[in-house]
């Protein structure tokens, strides 16, 4: 059944501050792979005991994880959220993106004035110093605006559900997701007793909030696999009305954030099991159906144009390092570094999509000199390095290898610890040349002359 899942863009305001979105999501994302390079070496055998700062590794890995899979999904989120609005309020649309730029500026460049003291919560790591709170307040407060304008600016679907009707309900099932998840960290803030230590007060601050903005950001991946099955030329094999179905069962395990608290303290073990149970079984009533949908409508066609090839591509690495990012979750078995091998290859199965949909996205913004073909050979690049990537970090887990740590904390006396640990390395460092590619393609495109058809 062939839909068009397409979102017109519109030429007003709206694709202007889509475009100034679209440059902090991809500048942010170059800083975030700044940072990974710095953490690959630390963590790398023989390089990382030559890196002469304290506590290196731990304040990088706090930027990246902040920059790579907050910072960059939310401002690529909030390009999407812009396109989608009607158009309304263009000032105070503006003044929201001076606030989370002004947050994400900070973040980014909190380690450098002084002591780091850096915190390994999970989801929102932090730098338990007064700027970086500040900026990461800042942010927070930022992103909390916009996606309540995007809410009371969204557009209707309608009884007639196009495939650009089931797009705009999805996005606006990602607003709904990341407003629960930021009033999960408030409700948190509030019912968490200051006397904790600082590591388990920022673990169950961000904990339940976190699992939330996993639900959103994969909701966002669902937009994103629909509107390049479209680019690519294929047909999945569900009506709109079942895609947008689908979107409406991924928000139940979002609409039981409530109904966890009123049943548990935030302090107690069973409020944590909670989210961990709705993430490992409720994450996938939805994603499920629509990844077998994918991988059908994918084994059935082939790309012929370039521009084609990029969309499929995307869609193709997106759906296995999802995939295989989903397997190894049901592998975790203790605090070892199968955990971020299962986390990596989730939000990178995340990133793999919206970079393919980046590329679609630019023509119709406006830039029309994209290397489609090249843009392959980034997908590629970037989801083999973080393959080899998660396949060291398993191997090593294997062996025992705890995460979050470095240098010779990470216990590297045996050869298969030692192999697994630096085919993570190489396979991180390929992955970084792959995102590098991807922001040359992107500020390429960018920085040509803008060819825009204003109504």
């Amino acid at each position: 059944m062939h839909c068009e899942y397409v979102l017109d863009v519109p030429t007003d305001y709206r694709r202007n501050l889509a475009i100034v979105w679209l440059w902090l999501a991809v500048l942010m994302l170059l800083g975030a792979g700044i940072f990974s390079v710095l953490l690959v070496l630390a963590r790398t055998p023989m390089i990382g005991e030559m890196i002469p700062f304290v506590d290196f590794f731990h304040t990088a890995l706090v930027i990246h994880v902040n920059l790579s899979s907050l910072v960059w999904i939310l401002s690529f989120a909030s390009v999407l959220w812009s396109l989608n609005s009607r158009s309304i309020l263009p000032w105070f649309a503006k003044l929201i993106f001076a606030v989370v730029l002004l947050g994400a500026l900070i973040i980014t460049f909190s380690p450098f004035p002084g002591s780091a003291n850096a915190i390994m919560s999970n989801y929102i790591p932090v730098l338990d110093n007064q700027l970086f709170l500040t900026g990461l307040a800042i942010f927070g407060f930022g992103i909390g605006l916009q996606v309540i304008f995007s809410m009371s600016a969204m557009f209707k679907v309608g009884e007639a559900i196009s495939g650009q009707g089931v797009i705009r309900f999805g996005l606006n099932c990602a607003a709904i997701g990341a407003f629960m998840s930021l009033a999960a960290f408030v409700w948190s803030y509030i019912e968490l007793p200051v006397q904790l230590t600082d590591a388990v007060y920022y673990e169950l601050l961000f904990w339940s909030g976190g699992h939330v903005l996993q639900f959103t950001y994969t909701l966002l991946m669902m937009v994103a696999w629909l509107w390049l099955s479209s680019s690519a030329g294929i047909s999945l094999p569900l009506s709109p009305r079942v895609a947008l179905f689908l979107f409406g069962v991924g928000l139940i395990s979002i609409f039981m954030t409530p109904l966890v608290y009123y049943a548990y303290d935030v302090t107690n073990p069973y409020h944590r099991k909670m989210f961990t149970w709705l993430m490992s079984f409720g994450g996938s009533l939805a994603i499920f159906p629509l990844s077998v949908a994918v991988l059908f409508a994918l084994l059935k066609k082939k790309p012929d144009l370039p521009v084609e090839g990029s969309a499929y591509t995307a869609l193709f690495t997106s759906l296995l390092l999802f995939g295989v990012g989903g397997v190894i979750g049901f592998m975790i078995d203790g605090n070892n570094v199968k955990i971020p091998a299962h986390y990596h290859g989730c939000i990178v199965g995340i990133t793999l999509a919206l970079m393919g949909l980046c590329y679609q996205l630019l023509p119709l913004l406006g830039f029309d000199k994209v290397n489609f073909t090249l843009t392959r050979l980034q997908l590629w690049t970037y989801a083999t390095g973080q393959f080899l990537h998660i396949f060291g970090l398993v191997w090593s887990g294997g062996y025992g290898v705890e995460r979050k740590v470095a240098d010779a904390a990470q216990g590297l006396d045996s050869m298969g610890r030692v192999a697994g640990m630096g085919l993570m390395g190489l396979g991180g460092l390929l992955s970084a040349a792959g995102g590098f590619i991807f922001i040359i393609i992107v500020i390429k495109a960018m920085t040509t002359k803008l060819h825009i058809k204003y109504n």
